[in-house]
């Protein structure tokens, strides 16, 4: 397993991260402690989950991923083997039951201190390693399209969410902070606002990034170059669809879009095409597609670590095999050809 530098902070993660949105869902407990017990013995050393999970997130489940990756490190005696990253919601118009009152989910200061003390309490630990504002709490759209659209509403300030990760991190609760689903202005708000006021600096950023959306190689890569800001990037596998496991509309059972039909995003303009494209290709190739699509996210020169999921022992295996795969130059350039047909077609 490769090690590289998480921002800059000097400390070191493996280039695949375990995934644990399914914990609570499709995974059970002993399931969950399985897999962390193998990603362990395979060297990966950053697990990561948030509040909201498992997924999809609902009131009756939610919180459930914290509690199995806690009763893991009680049971392990493991804190000082794996980073633990976690990550606090962002605006909600639907979300109200994270708090102990209904209220749709803000980045307030109040909200966000009960987050925290609540996850410190499932993870059944006195600090969390790395945590991120899981989207952002101004009113924009996120998760459904790949531009920019400012929605109404109001928005705390960035200064008033930053002093209170300032405030976790001084009580040694957190350290170190980081953002997710986050634009290249937020980002670069957020670390000059850190500059001027010496409040916490972002040393990461979770944003998704696969065959069929590579939009972060646009702006956001060379924040990465220039600032030291590390993506862990989520969805290598577009939740699913590169492994090739929906291909000719089959419905496997125990699958994501079996159980919820919920992947709309990659269904829609020409996703489907490029998919199709791009498991074609590792198959012409001799290659698993989801190796494929895991290798090439690994290889990528701005990619600190990938966050890989799965619901099976078997899948885990595949999926972290994949980071030891060199791609061939002629996969590659087949892979550039296929982006250059079908540029970013999913969010």
């Amino acid at each position: 397993m490769e090690y590289r530098e998480l921002g800059r902070t000097g400390v070191k993660v493996s280039a695949l991260t375990l995934g644990t949105m399914t914990y609570g869902e499709q995974n059970t407990e002993a399931e969950g402690h399985a897999q962390m017990d193998y990603a362990i013995e395979r060297g990966i050393n950053i697990f990561d989950a948030a509040e909201i999970y498992p997924i999809p997130p609902k009131a009756r489940t939610q919180g459930a991923t914290e509690s199995i990756v806690g009763t893991w490190l009680a049971s392990r005696k493991s804190r000082d083997k794996v980073m633990i990253a976690t990550k606090v919601a962002g605006r909600s118009t639907v979300i109200d039951w994270l708090r102990d009152e209904p209220m749709l989910a803000r980045q307030s200061p109040a909200q966000m201190r009960d987050a925290i003390e609540k996850s410190l309490r499932r993870l059944r630990t006195d600090y969390v390693d790395l945590y991120q504002l899981h989207w952002p709490d101004r009113p924009m759209r996120v998760f459904e399209g790949l531009e920019y659209e400012r929605l109404p509403g109001d928005a705390h300030a960035l200064h008033e969410i930053l002093e209170t990760l300032g405030e976790f991190v001084a009580s040694g609760k957190v350290r170190f902070v980081g953002l997710s689903n986050e634009t290249p202005w937020g980002v670069m708000s957020f670390l000059r606002l850190a500059q001027e006021h010496g409040l916490p600096r972002a040393v990461s950023i979770q944003n998704s990034f696969n065959l069929v959306n590579r939009t972060y190689e646009v702006g956001l890569s060379e924040i990465t170059y220039e600032e030291k800001v590390s993506l862990l990037a989520y969805s290598p596998l577009g939740q699913g669809y590169l492994t090739g496991k929906y291909e000719d509309g089959a419905l496997p059972p125990g699958a994501r879009k079996t159980l919820f039909n919920r992947l709309g995003r990659y269904e829609k303009g020409h996703g489907p095409q490029a998919i199709t494209a791009y498991v074609a290709l590792a198959r012409k190739h001799g290659l698993d597609p989801s190796q494929m699509a895991i290798s090439y996210a690994v290889s990528r020169p701005f990619m600190t670590s990938v966050i890989i999921g799965a619901t099976t022992m078997d899948q885990l295996k595949t999926d972290i095999d994949a980071a030891a795969l060199v791609l061939p130059e002629a996969v590659l350039e087949d892979i550039d050809q296929i982006h250059l047909d079908y540029p970013n077609p999913c969010p």
